[in-house]
C-alpha cells in the first residue's frame, strides 16, 4: 500500500506514525509519507497521486473541500460534511469522511454511552464542524452552533437541524476552530460550565485548555478513531478487489 497525507502544514501531524503502525499491525508492505500541499492545488496533486500509483490519501486543512472536487464517487459520509479527508485511487478516486465517526467514537469512550439525546456545542462552520454536525444528526444529539461567520452558521443550521448558540451553555462543546483563534470574552467565560470541552487540535496546537484555564480533552484519540476507520476504508476496497480477481 502506497498511503500519504496531504494538507498544510503537515509536518506536526501524527498520522504517518499511526498508519505506519496499522500497516505493521496488519502486516501489510507499505509506506506512508506526509506532502505538504497549499490551498488550491489538491484536484491536480491527487489526480497525480493516482496516476503515480498511489492507494490511498489522507487530506487535513485546508484542502478538504477541494477534495471533494477532485472524487468521481462520494460515501455518504463525505456529501453530508461537504468535505472529504479519506481518499481511496482505482480507476476512479473515491472519497469518505471519516472525521465525524472518530469524533463520535472517541467523545462515546468516554461518556460510556451514546451521544444521542445529548446538548452538544460547536464551535466552527468548516469541514470537521459539518461531519460532526452531520454525526449529531444521524445519532439524535441535539446540537448548537457557535461561528464566527454568521452566514455559514444559518447555513450549517438549516443543513443540520442545528439551532443557535442557547443561553444555557451545552453540557459538552467540541472546538473545531484552528489554534489561536480568538473567542469572544463573555463565550469564553461560558465554557467554564460543560462537563466536556473537547479541543480537536492536538500537541502543540491544542492552545484552548491554556486559554480558559480548564481542563479539556484534546484531538488524540478522535485522530486515532478517524485514521483507523480512514484505514479500514482502505482495506474494504483491496479486499473487494481482491475478491473480484479470484
Amino acid at each position: 500500500m502506497k498511503l500519504a497525507l496531504i494538507g498544510d502544514p503537515v509536518d506536526h501531524s501524527r498520522s504517518p506514525h499511526l498508519h505506519r503502525g496499522f500497516l505493521r499491525e496488519a502486516e501489510i508492505d507499505g509506506s506512508y509519507v506526509a506532502i505538504e500541499v497549499p490551498a488550491g492545488n489538491a484536484i491536480n496533486v491527487l489526480r497525480r497521486m493516482r496516476l503515480d500509483g498511489y492507494t490511498g490519501a489522507n487530506v487535513t486543512t485546508p484542502l478538504k473541500e477541494e477534495a471533494l472536487a477532485a472524487c468521481d464517487v462520494l460515501t455518504d459520509e463525505a456529501r453530508r460534511a461537504k468535505a472529504v479527508n479519506t481518499i481511496y485511487f482505482d480507476m476512479q478516486i473515491r472519497g469518505t469522511n471519516t472525521d465525524g465517526i472518530g469524533w463520535r467514537v472517541a467523545l462515546e469512550a468516554i461518556l460510556e454511552d451514546s451521544i444521542a439525546l445529548r446538548r452538544i456545542g460547536v464551535l466552527g462552520t468548516g469541514a470537521t464542524a459539518r461531519a460532526i454536525l452531520a454525526q449529531c444528526q444521524e445519532y439524535d444529539a441535539h446540537t448548537y452552533l457557535w461561528g464566527r461567520n454568521p452566514d455559514r452558521v444559518e447555513e450549517c443550521i438549516l443543513d443540520y437541524d442545528a439551532q443557535p448558540w442557547p443561553e444555557s451553555v451545552p453540557e459538552i462543546v467540541v472546538s473545531t476552530l484552528p489554534p489561536g483563534a480568538i473567542l469572544p470574552h463573555d463565550l469564553a467565560i461560558e465554557l467554564a460550565q460543560p462537563e466536556i470541552v473537547m479541543d480537536l487540535n492536538y500537541g502543540p496546537r491544542a492552545t484552548l485548555a491554556r486559554r480558559l484555564e480548564r481542563d479539556i480533552v484534546t484531538g488524540e484519540a478522535m485522530l486515532e478513531a478517524q485514521a483507523r476507520a480512514s484505514f479500514d476504508f482502505w482495506l474494504a476496497h483491496l479486499d473487494r478487489v481482491s475478491s473480484d480477481d479470484r
